[in-house]
């Protein structure tokens, strides 16, 4: 009887060492992963109240303010971002989403440099209903989100 308690002790001793050696090797790869795979959300009241660095890579979301977008040369657009209660300039080179339009949501992923967020990519809502939880939390902070429908926001 006693060899049967020493392997259900040492079966329980080893399953506990490899649950412990994958929770080590998994916080060892998020230690070691670049600064750059974490990336924040952040509305515009959030960016003009405390600017980040230039180097940091973060999203912003917000709605597109009418009349803002303007086309430069080449494939170079700019347009201004905002969440009711601040507003950000963006410049984006590149094709936007063909969802991109004025009053509607967006995130973009960038750098806030000098006034401007540069973005290096822009995410435009898939349908009228759809809009990132992130940019609806912020918009609803700031008490200027009402859902198209009268309704729930739906994200």
């Amino acid at each position: 009887m006693s060899g049967l308690k020493n392997l259900k002790k040492r079966r329980r001793t080893q399953i506990v060492g490899i649950a412990g050696g994958c929770v080590v090797a998994v916080l060892a790869i998020l230690w070691f992963l670049p600064e750059d795979s974490f990336q924040f959300f952040r509305s515009p009241s959030e960016v003009v109240d405390m600017p980040p660095p230039p180097n940091e890579v973060f999203r912003i979301g917000g709605l597109v303010e009418e009349g803002s977008i303007v086309r430069g040369a080449g494939e170079e657009i700019r347009f201004v971002v905002t969440d009711g209660g601040a507003s950000v300039a963006v410049t984006y080179t590149g094709i936007l989403p063909d969802l991109f339009a004025e009053n509607q949501g967006m995130v973009g992923q960038g750098r806030y440099i000098n006034g401007t967020f540069e973005a290096i990519e822009i995410l435009a809502r898939h349908d009228e209903d759809y809009m990132p939880a992130e940019v609806i939390d912020a918009l609803e902070a700031q008490g200027v989100y009402k859902p198209s429908d009268g309704g729930a926001a739906t994200n």
